[in-house]
């Protein structure tokens, strides 16, 4: 422990404050509590009261103790403190205090302070207060810092603020803001970081004067203040400040700026000055810097370097590359490492990986501790793993939990699951939920859900153009399912749209739907064609309906080829029919083979 020196002082002149900080107070606070004097003024001031304090002059004793404290002169200084004390001088009590701790004695020195601090010492009440904190005696500590902070002392002030905060009792931001008031940058920063929640505002101007006064871990916090603003420029400013002053953090941000700002060189400097300063997150960026360059022997030599600085972010990202070129027993091996030292997303991957390989039971605990850890798509996976036992009211646990977080697919099977139970507006709510994070299923489940809801549409009035109602908001939804490629989506569309009149779009509809392979997308498109008279064309597309297992299509192939006297052909197809159905298709089916078939014996 340091203690502050306090001048001596003479019947007309004040001596200079000498002040060697405490161990919980800013370096550099202390030292700007120095006399700004220079040598020879030293000198002079010395010269001028050594004369009267050898004549034994107390308050001339005080401040050449003080003045040979500062400069180090323990020897020279001991006697004439000793002496000023003597006579009752409470600066040089504290002051021979500060000698003795530096000599090694701080129960001696303790009791000098308790001489000066009884006497109105603030720096000695607070030097002892200090010393009983550093013993273990925090009732003790608490009064003397309190006396030091209740007569204006700026480092009694943080002390007593520092307790308060280590023991969660009430007046910290009281003290920490009386000693920043003061100047004191760490007190100011500590300030700050109290305000943050509750007045952000102010926060930042206490940021701003801590970060003014070098405070590199303010300057940090500031940059990301304003970078969390959008305020990149000055954002980038202090980033630099606090990086050049030797915070690692800061220097890792500035890469992240520089890198988003499309200078990957100087990202890539700061990164690596951070990550030779032991931060892991800089040597994960540089890991995926050179991986996404297909530098992949120098991106994994990064990673271990994360691990080594004890970032698991490191072994999970060594685990990715690893799987990204099937490694997959190295791979395994780093999810684990990362899992085990509790990486949420390594034991969602370590699971999936358990589960690709057929290890259910091994998989299960990774999810759930990756899920209980705060993993959406580890209580997702879950869901999907007791879904797949048949444990549906477990998987609609873990799916609901999902969807609370807004998990986009997991809010869907909720969705598809109360409906299934008959709670449509309870089911309503979630498939919104998921069709708004753009599900194009949910859209189009909840498009169907509305449909079945709502009324049936009144008969539109006389002399009213069919289709001239405004759309419904489940027309809306399947729309924006359709948008996004859902081809049941596309021929509902496509149908909404023959019901209006509106042949154009619905053929649109239909062949955007059959292009990606929806049988009834073919089969709908080829009835289209087939009443503009595009006969030929509607065949090709009821023949790829039909070989994709369309009853319908079949059926509507066989009575072609009988109308075109292709009886075998009208046969053929109408086996197909009966084989596909569904039952009245497979009775006209059947019918038109057996007339076929009487037709060709004739």
């Amino acid at each position: 422990m340091r203690a502050q020196a306090e001048a001596g002082t003479g019947a007309n002149e004040s001596a200079p404050v000498a002040d060697t900080h405490t161990a919980l107070t800013d370096a550099d606070f202390a030292q700007e509590m120095f006399a700004e004097t220079d040598a020879a003024s030293d000198a002079e001031l010395e010269a001028r009261h050594r004369v009267a304090a050898d004549k034994g002059d107390p308050g001339a004793m005080s401040v050449l103790g003080a003045l040979l404290l500062r400069r180090g002169d323990l020897d020279g200084a001991e006697p004439y403190l000793r002496g000023a004390t003597g006579e009752g001088d409470r600066a040089a009590a504290n002051n021979l205090g500060v000698l003795l701790l530096q000599r090694g004695y701080p129960e001696e020195a303790a009791g000098w302070w308790r001489v000066a601090a009884v006497a109105g010492s603030a720096p000695a009440a607070h030097a002892l207060g200090r010393h009983f904190r550093e013993r273990g005696d925090e009732p003790a500590a608490e009064y003397w810092m309190r006396q030091a902070a209740e007569s204006g002392h700026a480092l009694g002030a943080y002390g007593l603020a520092d307790l308060l905060e280590h023991r969660g009792d009430k007046g910290v931001e009281r003290w920490f803001r009386a000693a920043a008031e003061q100047g004191h940058r760490e007190a100011a920063y500590r300030l700050a970081r109290h305000l943050r929640k509750g007045d952000p505002a102010e926060a930042e101007q206490w940021y701003r004067q801590a970060a003014a006064r070098g405070h590199r871990r303010a300057a940090l916090h500031l940059g990301a203040l304003l970078e969390a603003r959008g305020e990149l420029k000055e954002a980038g400013r202090w980033y630099l400040t606090s990086a050049k002053q030797g915070e690692a953090r800061a220097a890792c941000a500035l890469g992240f700026l520089l890198r988003d700002a499309g200078d990957e060189d100087s990202a890539a400097a700061w990164w690596h000055r951070a990550a030779q300063d032991g931060d892991g997150n800089a040597a994960n960026a540089l890991g995926a810097l050179h991986a996404a360059r297909g530098e992949t022997q120098t991106a994994e030599r990064w990673y271990r370097t994360a691990m080594d600085a004890g970032d698991q972010n490191g072994a999970y990202n060594l685990a990715l590359l690893c799987a990204a070129q099937d490694r997959t027993a190295q791979a395994e091996q780093w999810y684990r490492r990362a899992a085990y030292a509790g990486h949420r997303e390594a034991a969602n991957a370590l699971a999936i990986m358990l589960l690709q390989v057929g290890d259910a039971a091994g998989a299960e605990p990774w999810f759930s501790k990756a899920a209980e850890a705060g993993s959406v798509d580890a209580a997702f996976n879950l869901g999907i793993l007791f879904a797949s036992r048949d444990e549906d009211r477990t998987a609609l646990k873990w799916y609901e939990r999902a969807a609370s977080a807004g998990h986009t697919d997991a809010a869907l099977q909720v969705g598809i699951a109360l409906v299934r139970d008959g709670e449509e507006r309870a089911a309503e709510r979630h498939l919104r939920c998921a069709a708004g994070g753009g599900s194009a299923e949910a859209a189009f489940r909840l498009a169907a859900l509305l449909e079945s809801l709502a009324p049936p549409p009144e008969p539109p009035a006389l002399g009213e153009p069919v289709g001239s109602a405004p759309r419904t908001e489940s027309e809306e939804w399947y729309e924006r399912a359709a948008e996004l490629g859902h081809r049941r989506a596309q021929v509902r569309v496509g149908m909404l749209a023959a019901a209006r009149g509106d042949m154009e779009a619905a053929a649109r509809w239909y062949r955007e739907a059959a292009e990606a392979g929806s049988r009834n997308g073919a089969f709908n498109l080829g009835l289209l064609l087939a009443r503009e008279g595009s006969e030929p064309e509607a065949a090709l597309w009821w023949t790829r309906a039909a070989v994709a297992g369309h009853g319908r299509a079949a059926l509507r192939l066989g009575l072609l080829a009988a109308r075109h006297g292709d009886l075998a052909e009208g046969q053929k197809w109408c086996a197909r029919a009966m084989e596909l159905g569904p039952a009245e298709v497979s009775e006209r089916a059947a019918r038109l083979r057996e007339a076929l078939a009487e037709e060709l014996s004739a």
